[in-house]
Formats: C-alpha cells, structure tokens, sequence
C-alpha cells in the first residue's frame, strides 16, 4: 500500500478514534482511509470547513479521552500553526500528519518537497518543544505513526509525522503486525478524586496526569499562562514556571524520544545526514562512494525535533564533514552546522522540490569533501 494508507492503518492500530481534517494534495488519501475505517471502528471522522477549525476539533476529542489526529500539507500545516501552539499550551495529546509538498505557497501540490521541517519546530509563536518524526517509507509511516502517538500520550504534547510526497504517495510491501495492548501507551490519569485534583500538577517525569472532561472533575484549560489549576496568572513568574516545565519535559526525556539509524558510520570520514525519503537515495550514494573507496556512512534522522545534538557531535570528532540532502535551500543543515561546531563541515546538497537527488548528485558531494 502507499504511504498514506499505511499512514491511517498505524492510526487505526494505535488506537486513533477521531480524525477531523480539510481536503488537501498529497494528503487527502489519508483522511480517504480515515472516512471508511473509523466507523468500521466505532470511531469519528469529520470533515471540517478548513484546517483551523479541523486542528481545534482534534483538540477537543483529545480532552474529551479519545486518541485524536489529522493530517495535512504545507498550506494547511500553516493554517494549523496557532492551534498546535494551543495544544502545546494545554498539553493536548494528539498526532498531525504533514505530507510535505513543494513551497512556498501554492507551490507544486502534486509533488514532493521538505520545505516545512524548519516550520516544524518554531511554527507557533513562543517558547516550547515539539517532536517531530521523520519516515523514509510506506513502513517507516506505519511504524511512526504508531510511536508518534505513544509518545503524543506519554508526554502528552502535539507529535508531528513530517512525510513527504514521495513517501505518502509510493507503494511498497507494509508490514503491519497486529499491535498488542501492552505495546500501546496511554496518557497518564489522576489518581486523586474530583475534589483534589490539580489538572496541571505535574508528576515527576514533569507530565501532569489528564483528567477527561464528563468524568466528574472539575478543570479549566485556556491557552493563558496559567497555574497548576488551569487558571490565568498573569506574571513573569508564573510564566517562567509554565514555560520552563513545557519545555523541560521533553528536554530531560531526550532519551527516551530521540531515534536514529546508523550505516556505516563506524569508520566514515564522511557521514551523510538525511531524513524522508531523501534516505533511500543517500544509502545508494553511500555505497557508490564505498564502491570507489571513500569512507562514507550515512546518518537517517528518524527524529528530527528533538534534534539529536549529542550524536552529531560525537561524529564530528570522527568525520571532517556532513554531506545534508534536502528537497529544500538548506534548514537541517543548519543545524547540523549548529552541532558540528566548526569541527567538521556541513555541506549542504539542495533541491527546490518538485523531484528527489540523484544519487550522482550526492555522491559528488562525498568526493568533493573527500579532497
């Protein structure tokens, strides 16, 4: 099956029971699948008048207990931006899928690009931390989908898929293994009673137990900087508290967020750093530069936000430069330059969208470093 189906599929197993979204190029074979398998389910699919309103109604089924995603494209990511900055201020568990396309604007809507990986993590306005999960292929999505929505409930926090056409769109054999209850997480709930639960009292992990509106407590939730009571406060300190404990509890648990793929990195003097479907292509380049003896690995960011720093850093002792692929004018780079310190090169290999490298194109790249 292609991508977004698989896409939907992993939902279905993760548990998924609501998907609100708005039409939109090369996504809308996902909310297609949604529409069918939800009510075969005894799930919701809705589809609402724009990807605004869609990105509220996920919200609202996610406070209402019920596992919640949608799935969108450049435009419509956009158009969600302000309501994922509310689900981070409220803490609302919930998946949203972006299959990239070529920007800016209207761009190419049939065809790929990675424009928005950039907007992924500083899309909304303010301080906070995101995750954001990056597939190489039909199974990959499968495969995230299902861990985005793991940790969307563990740290109950908005996870973003950041597909791509290619992915979304191309057909490969998906393997999708019945999903045992064990293997799913679900947000944390209060132990107290109506009368002494705080709904933003957080437990050590710095992630407050979630409370489901019709049990019987009584909360308030606004998009305010507000107390462990959900109600506004409106000073610095409260603030710095919020903010602080927002943004620290997915900066203490990169641990246990942060995923990646190694390929011959042991020995590379040479490592390329992709992500997407740009993967498929750099693993060929990297053989091809193998082939002529030139020490080449290759890095697949399977998370991108948080970005995993440390790991970059240890290879820039070891490598003298990052060989970046992007359907994009440069945005991962940067931060691989960031983490790199100066100790090895980042060279990126731009593409404006539209198609993918060529693997010659990247394997260039690789020589020309090598010099």
């Amino acid at each position: 099956m292609n991508g977004d189906l698989a896409c939907a599929e992993a939902a279905i197993s993760a548990g998924c029971r609501f998907f609100a979204g708005y039409p939109i190029t090369p996504a809308s074979e996902t909310a297609e699948r949604m529409s069918i398998r939800l009510p075969q389910v005894g799930g919701v699919y809705i589809q609402m008048e724009d990807e605004f309103a869609s990105m509220n109604a996920v919200l609202g089924a996610s406070w209402a207990g019920v596992k919640a995603m949608t799935a969108t494209s450049g435009p419509g990511f956009s158009l969600m931006m302000e309501n994922i900055g509310l689900g981070v201020m409220l803490e609302t568990p919930c998946v949203v899928v972006n299959i990239q396309r070529a920007g800016p604007s209207t761009g190419l809507p049939t065809m790929v690009g990675q424009g928005d990986m950039m907007q992924a993590r500083w899309g909304s306005h303010g301080s906070y931390e995101i995750i954001a999960l990056a597939p190489s292929s039909p199974q990959d999505i499968f495969d995230l989908t299902i861990l985005a929505f793991n940790l969307s409930e563990k740290y109950r926090v908005p996870v973003l898929v950041m597909s791509d056409e290619v992915v979304g769109h191309m057909s490969e054999k998906v393997t999708m293994p019945r999903v045992a209850p064990e293997d799913l997480i679900h947000r944390p709930r209060p132990h107290l009673g109506p009368e002494e639960y705080l709904p933003y009292k957080a437990n050590a992990d710095l992630v407050p137990p979630m409370a489901v509106a019709g049990e019987g407590y009584h909360f308030h939730v606004t998009g305010l900087t507000h107390d462990e009571r959900g109600y506004p406060v409106m000073t610095a300190e409260a603030q710095d508290r919020l903010v602080r404990r927002l943004a620290d509890k997915i900066r203490f648990n990169k641990h246990d967020i942060i995923r990646y793929k190694e390929f011959q990195v042991e020995d590379a003097d040479i490592v390329v750093c992709a992500y997407g479907i740009s993967v498929r292509i750099a693993q060929l380049a990297v053989r091809m530069a193998r082939d002529e003896g030139i020490r080449a690995g290759l890095l697949q960011l399977i998370t991108v936000w948080p970005f995993p720093e440390e790991r970059i850093r240890e290879l820039s002792l070891q490598a003298k430069a990052f060989i970046v692929p992007e359907i994009n004018y440069g945005q991962i780079v940067l931060e691989v330059e960031r983490c790199a310190g100066g100790r090895a090169k980042a060279i990126l290999v731009p593409h404006m969208g539209g198609s993918v490298h060529s693997p010659q194109t990247i394997l260039e790249a690789i020589r020309e470093a090598e010099l």
